[in-house]
Parts: structure tokens; C-alpha cells; sequence
């Protein structure tokens, strides 16, 4: 017990009755332990999440597609699909937190570990409170910003709510994840700027430990030629680098333009292409004895006549680098607005990793830490909360994949998972040491929420006496899918069935997934309008809910057809997208035009169509031009599996009572990416016909994904007899 005086005793007797919290000095008097300097901030807490969700795996890309004909093996050596066997690739979407619980605590981990560990991290957390995580999007000849979606909105309003307070919350508990989840020998950077360096600074020494700190790296770069009037120009950031347990690895990094002038000058006659070797070195020179007793000293050993003994590499890297951001004329740039220059993350990643290492970028954008991670044959792991991110990484990562594969150089195939459906599983979680009569009936009344969830996001009212309808929005009844699988075509039949009993015409389906194949248009031949709507994910967020900024969208409508030729046993197949639809609404057109200026305009979406209104300098005379002038304007990407169901779902799962580890089939298959045609920056054209492949005699399931330009995806499955 701490000596302390009988009137200290009674003053913290009198702050603890009164509620009140302790003044700092008696912190340090009631625990000798304490540390000297500690960050705190409202809400500090050690406990960290610790939830293991199953990874649901949404597709498998192996091919970065092939330009006439995809042709199936023909030799012992098969020459199409992943190149370098065994370790997929994995770009993750979702809350990262749970993803770095699943990871470090979860079946995952067992893999990673096989491959050597997690031996860098790379991140670059949302550290401008001011950012506006818009998007600009190109249709045709004009673009317009995409708003954030509503989990973006919310994951901000979580990290910067309550200001610094809350983005340290979140990002404490995400460091302290990956320092568990980083292997021993493993080192991290986090990317940082004025705004929150030096509260990074003292939770990566919590976390990490004092002694692992090795650098603050100042990135300095050419900003804005506007210069303020009252300070510098800011014109860098910094990136903190820590290691674990305070390995020793790291490759020193020189500068390409070498300053070692002095050096090459010495010895330049005993160059050779800038190194000296064992055969030509100045013995006679008194200053080249540093270099042979470092040789001596590494290798046990005199150097032999091929030895090299010194190399002129340039000027060694400080902890200063001037590296240009991205250029808006660059191949490079893809006009996503966090995005990093390539040859920043390739500094980083030589610096801290071999190849075949295993890295990670939990905030991975638009995906340069992965691109770069892939031409330097890493494997990687990415993750992120939003869709659009991860549309676009997986479009950058094909396209790496074709980069390399066009030289001639391996590359790896990558899946694209996420822990959605495992998350909602998750809300209907039910206490397992309860009897079963207890347990069944705390799920019914889970589900009871659950329903009266949906309909208060969904403006819907409950209903009774019907079997598959649980509400009313105006003069249409509202089926809802259950919240851990998709919306079958077993229930569209029963539904089909009940409409038709009591005559009931008009009906909305809401699903947080639509089972791939189901007939959308089977109540049509009954006389009865039934709209799909999806789900979105943020119906959980109690506050969004209330202000009403949940957001359903009609299932998006597709068409294909089927493209065969050839004659008897030599049949070949081709898709042809024919038709896409979306139902989108971003903005209120009305008070769009209200607030409009004379001489200005914007671009709204209304009823699937992108509009945009203008208002005459002169006149104020409104003007709408509808700018998807065509179905193909709203796609952004499409590809085509060629043997669905080829490949089941299977997850890991974890006993909870018995810390068994099995595998489990879902009921789903995974889409194999075969072929895939997108929209880059640098080329808008869209091929709406897909490379043939050989049709055998029989049956084919054929899936078709198309991706719209807000990163919504939409499946649709046909089955052919060859």
C-alpha cells in the first residue's frame, strides 16, 4: 500500500463518494508502477476484439484473361491460370477490425504462419478530419462525384465523432490487433501527417514498445504553388516505423542517382561495372582496409578473386525522402483521392521485406501497396470497408496480372472474400450455455428484432396473418429474406404461391443476397409485380436508421446470350451482355434545382438514369440532360464464369465449446474468374463479347458478374445443353 497521509486518504475517499474523478497526482501516488508519460484519452480501454468470423470467399481470380480463345490444358505443364502455385492472394472486404480479430484468432492464422508469418505492414489510416471521401466517375464525355456510401459515411463519423478522442479509439485497438497478428521478425509503417503524428507516436510506443521504434520518416513532396499567407506550405508527411521485438532485419536503400563521387574517383581504376572484386583490390590503399576487414569480418574468411568487396550503390537513404506524388498525366494514376505514388510503397517494401514475404495493408484504398507488393513477388493481404476500394483494387491487381503476364513473369492468383453474411450471423448470435427450449427461444425473439429492424429502415409497417409477408409499405406487402442466406428460389415460390391464394398483385422482396440463378421474372407470368430490393449493410447502425439514411436499391436486371459455334464434338461458347439495368437515387432533383445558381449545374441520379441539370445564366431556365444515354454507360466491369459450381464454398470454423477446427461447405460456390473486360482512366471501351471456350457435350452452368460504376455487383446464372 502507497505511504499516504490521512488527509490524502480522506480526499480520495471524498472523489470517489462525490463520483468524481481522481486529481493526476494521486494516480501516480496509488500505483508506483505507473508510467511516466501515458497517453489517455476519453473511452481508453485494454480490452481488444477478439471475434472470429468465418471468411466468405466471393471469388477466385486466376486468369488475367485471355484475348481470343480460353483454351483448357493440353500438356503436362499447364501453361493458363495462377502461375505460382500454393499461397492465394487475398483482398478482404469489411470492417477491419473484425478482420484483424478473424485473422490473429481465427483457422486464418495457421496459414499465415505457413508462409512465414505477416513479416511487414503497411497502412495509411484516415488521418484528415476534413477529408470528403468522394468520387469522381467518368460517363462518357462527363463525370460526376459519388457521394460516399452510407457504411463510409458512418465508419467516419465513428473514427472522427468525437474528434481526436474517437480516431484514437480506433486506431489503438487496430495497431494493437496487428502487432499480434505481426510475425517476430516483422516491421510496420503507419502513415501519418501533422494532424495526429504526435498522438501516433506515443500508441505505436505503447503498443509497439520504445525500443522498436527505428524512424519518422519525413515524405516530402511538391504541394499546392498556392502559398498561405500566416505559415509554410505544408508540403510533407510522415510515416512512423516501428519493429517488432526489435529483429535486426532490413535492406538498406540507396538513391539511384549515386553522390558517392568521392569513392568511384578513389579506386575508379579498379572498377568493375562500379563493384571491386577480390582479384583488383587496392591492397596498397590504407582507406580500403574498412571494406576487406568488413569482408573478413562477415564471411570468417579472406576474400577469393570473384569476391566482390565493394560496390558503389549510390548515396545511402536518410530518413528523409523527396518522392513525387502521384502525376494526374501518369500511366500510374487511376484518380483515387488517398492514392500513393508507387515508388513510395516500393522503398518501403524492399526496405522490409524479401521476396515470397508476406505483407499486409489493412487500409489498402485503391491498392498500391498491393500492386507494388505483386511486381516484387510478395504475397499480400488487403483489406477494406469500402466497395468502391475494392472494385478498384481488383481492376489494378488484373491489370498487374496481365502486366506481368505479357513479360513473361509469374504472378499469383487472388481471391476476394469478406465476413458480411458471417457479421449478420453474428446479430442472431444466441448464448450456447442455455437448454435448448431457452436457446430456441432467444433466437425466435432475435428474429422477431431482426424483422422489426428491416421494416423501421425499409418505412414499412408490421403485419400479421400472412406466411411469407411480415409488412405493409402503402399498397404493397414486404417479404423479407433471412438474415444469414440468401433469398432462394424457394422462397420466391412460396411467395408466388401465397400471392396468388389471396390475389395479392404488388410485393417488394428485401434480401441482403440473392441466391445466383434465381428466376426474377417467374411472377411476372402471373400478373404480379414483385420488385427486389437489397438490403444494405448499414440497417445495423441504429443511427443511420434514424436519421433515415438507409438506402435499398432495386436488384439490378441483366441479359445475356449465349454464343455457340462448331460442329458435333468441337462445340465453342461465347457470352454477350445484352442488357444491364440499375434503379439507383443519389439527390432530391427537386431541391437541386432549387439551390442551383444562375450559370451553374450538377449531376444527380434519379430513377437509374444519370441527369445532369443546368440552369441558364439569363433565363434561370432549368435543363435536364440525361447523360447514360445507353445501358452500357452504367458498366464498369463484367466477367464470366464458364463452369459454375464448379468450385464449393468451403469455411473453416471453430467449435466454440471444444476448440475443434472443421471445414464446412456454405451451400455456395465460388465465382472463377475465367475472362473480364473493364473501364480504365486510360481506356473507356467496354467488349460486350467474350472470348470462346470449348463447350463439352451436356449441360453448363454459366455465371455472368457485372460490376456497375458505383462498384455494385450483380450475378446472373444460365444453363445451356451442348
Amino acid at each position: 500500500m502507497p505511504n499516504l497521509s490521512d488527509n490524502e486518504k480522506r480526499d480520495i475517499i471524498k472523489y470517489l463518494e462525490s463520483n468524481k474523478p481522481l486529481p493526476e497526482k494521486y494516480r501516480f501516488l496509488l500505483f508506483d508502477d505507473a508510467k511516466e508519460v501515458e497517453l489517455l484519452w476519453n473511452g481508453k480501454t485494454d480490452e481488444v476484439e477478439n471475434v472470429v468470423l468465418p471468411f466468405q470467399t466471393i471469388e477466385n481470380i486466376d486468369e488475367p484473361r485471355s484475348e481470343e480463345k480460353i483454351t483448357a490444358q493440353t500438356s503436362l505443364f499447364d501453361t493458363s491460370g495462377r502461375q505460382i502455385k500454393g499461397w492465394s492472394n487475398k483482398l478482404i472486404w469489411g470492417d477491419n477490425k473484425l478482420i484483424l480479430s478473424s485473422l490473429k484468432n481465427g483457422p486464418f492464422r495457421k496459414q499465415i504462419e505457413a508462409e512465414g508469418g505477416l513479416k511487414l505492414i503497411y497502412i495509411d489510416p484516415p488521418f484528415d478530419v476534413g477529408a470528403d471521401f468522394s468520387m469522381n466517375i467518368e460517363i462518357g464525355e462527363d463525370s460526376f462525384t459519388k457521394k460516399p456510401s452510407v457504411i463510409e459515411e458512418i465508419a467516419f463519423r465513428d473514427t472522427w465523432g468525437k474528434g481526436v478522442d474517437s480516431f484514437i479509439s480506433m486506431i489503438y485497438e487496430r495497431l494493437k490487433l496487428m502487432h499480434g497478428l505481426l510475425a517476430d521478425n516483422g516491421s510496420i509503417y503507419v502513415h501519418c501527417d501533422h494532424r495526429v503524428n504526435s498522438y501516433m507516436r506515443l500508441i505505436m510506443d505503447e503498443i509497439f514498445g520504445k525500443d522498436s521504434y527505428r524512424n519518422e520518416i519525413v515524405w516530402s513532396y511538391q504541394g499546392s504553388w498556392v502559398e498561405p499567407k500566416n505559415y509554410f506550405p505544408r508540403r510533407h508527411n510522415l510515416i512512423l516505423f516501428y519493429k517488432k521485438n526489435n529483429n535486426d532485419f532490413f535492406n538498406r536503400q540507396y538513391e539511384d542517382n549515386s553522390e558517392d563521387q568521392v569513392n568511384f574517383k578513389r579506386w575508379e581504376k579498379y572498377l568493375v561495372d562500379n563493384k571491386i572484386f577480390g582479384k583488383n583490390y587496392p591492397k596498397d590503399d590504407i582507406r580500403f582496409k574498412t571494406y576487406f576487414d568488413k569482408f573478413v569480418k562477415d564471411n570468417k574468411r579472406e576474400p577469393k578473386d570473384d569476391d566482390v568487396i565493394f560496390e558503389i550503390k549510390g548515396a545511402v537513404v536518410g530518413s528523409s525522402w523527396y518522392i513525387k506524388k502521384v502525376d494526374p498525366k501518369s500511366p500510374e494514376n487511376i484518380d483515387y483521392p488517398t492514392q500513393k505514388s508507387e515508388a513510395l510503397l516500393r522503398r518501403i517494401i524492399e526496405a522490409s521485406s524479401s521476396e515470397n514475404d508476406l505483407i499486409a495493408d489493412f487500409f489498402c484504398g485503391s491498392g498500391t501497396t498491393l500492386a507494388v507488393a505483386e511486381k516484387l513477388g510478395r504475397k499480400w493481404i488487403g483489406t477494406d470497408l469500402g466497395r468502391f476500394s475494392i472494385h478498384t483494387t481488383r481492376k489494378r491487381m488484373i491489370g498487374v496480372q496481365r502486366e506481368l503476364k505479357k513479360a513473361g513473369k509469374d504472378f499469383r492468383a487472388f481471391e476476394i472474400l469478406n465476413i458480411g453474411k458471417y457479421e449478420r450471423e453474428k446479430f442472431l448470435g444466441v448464448n450456447e450455455n442455455l437448454r435448448e427450449e431457452e436457446k430456441r427461444l432467444q433466437r425466435e425473439q432475435k428474429e422477431k428484432q431482426f424483422i422489426q429492424l428491416i421494416l423501421s429502415a425499409y418505412k414499412a409497417e408490421p403485419v400479421d396473418s400472412f406466411n411469407t409477408f411480415v409488412g405493409k409499405k402503402r399498397d404493397r406487402l414486404v417479404a423479407v429474406g433471412q438474415i444469414d442466406t440468401p433469398v432462394t428460389n424457394d422462397f420466391l415460390e412460396k411467395i408466388i404461391k401465397e400471392c396468388k391464394e389471396k390475389g395479392i398483385t404488388k410485393a417488394d422482396v428485401l434480401g441482403f443476397d440473392y441466391e445466383m440463378g434465381l428466376d426474377f421474372e417467374t411472377a411476372k407470368k402471373f400478373g404480379i409485380d414483385i420488385q427486389f430490393k437489397v438490403i444494405p449493410r448499414e440497417v445495423f447502425d441504429k443511427k443511420a436508421v434514424e436519421k433515415g439514411q438507409v438506402k435499398f436499391y432495386d436488384v439490378a436486371y441483366i441479359e445475356v446470350k449465349p454464343i455457340i459455334r462448331g460442329r458435333g464434338n468441337n462445340k465453342e461458347v461465347a457470352i454477350e451482355l445484352a442488357d444491364f439495368s440499375v434503379f439507383y437515387n443519389q439527390d432530391n432533383t427537386g431541391e437541386v434545382e432549387e439551390k442551383l445558381q444562375s450559370g451553374g449545374n450538377k449531376i444527380v441520379i434519379e430513377n437509374g438514369q444519370v441527369i445532369k441539370i443546368s440552369k441558364d445564366k439569363n433565363t434561370d431556365i432549368i435543363e435536364r440532360e440525361v447523360l447514360t444515354k445507353k445501358w452500357t454507360d452504367w458498366i464498369d466491369y463484367w466477367s464470366v464464369d464458364f463452369n459454375f459450381e464448379s468450385k464449393q464454398e468451403i469455411v473453416r470454423v471453430i467449435n466454440e465449446k471444444t476448440g475443434e477446427e472443421k471445414e464446412e461447405w456454405t451451400g455456395s460456390y465460388i465465382f472463377e474468374n475465367e475472362w473480364q473486360s473493364f473501364r480504365t482512366k486510360k481506356d473507356r471501351t467496354l467488349e460486350l463479347i467474350s472470348a470462346f471456350k470449348d463447350a463439352p457435350k451436356g449441360k453448363m452452368k454459366i455465371a455472368v458478374k457485372v460490376i456497375d460504376i458505383f462498384g455494385n455487383d450483380t450475378t446472373k446464372v444460365i444453363e445451356l445443353k451442348i
